[in-house]
């Protein structure tokens, strides 16, 4: 690779750097957070909820996938709106995109994923500002679906 072509001081690539990339997102924006050997989980409060958000980030083969939910499980007459709430929010907002969510859990919830591929190279810096739009973008979806939805 030419001088020219050089990453900027601090680049990592996402692949090599997530966990990294995002302890010290973590850190900075004082978020609770845990970790195992799949993912690292955050967790802020949300306003007007008794439901924390949690957003779990985890890799893929080649994907980073931030997984965003409030943990609120849904009731089966909550499917259908949970539904259309999914629809006008990623018709409207597209990312996080929205989903009415059933894998391992207790039962169905709504979901937020945002995506990045791992060959991505970001600082610190621009990871966490991509980072805490992720995390307001969950905050008004979250926010949006109880109150408008009353989900």
């Amino acid at each position: 690779m030419a001088d020219s072509e050089a990453a900027p001081a601090g680049e990592m690539e996402l692949g090599a750097g997530w966990r990294p990339l995002v302890r010290a997102w973590a850190e900075r924006s004082h978020y609770r957070s845990s970790e195992d050997d799949a993912a690292i989980s955050l967790e802020f409060d949300l306003a007007g909820s008794d439901h924390p958000v949690t957003v779990r980030f985890m890799a893929t083969r080649d994907l980073l996938v931030a997984f965003m939910t409030d943990g609120h499980i849904l009731k089966p007459d909550q499917l259908a709106l949970a539904a259309a709430a999914s629809n006008a929010w990623n018709t409207e907002q597209l990312t996080p995109m929205l989903s009415v969510w059933d894998v391992r859990g207790p039962g169905p919830c709504l979901a937020g994923v945002c995506t990045l591929p791992l060959t991505c190279r970001m600082t610190h810096q621009q990871f966490g500002l991509l980072a805490a739009k992720w995390a307001e973008h969950a905050r008004q979806m979250f926010t949006r679906c109880h109150r408008v939805f009353e989900l």
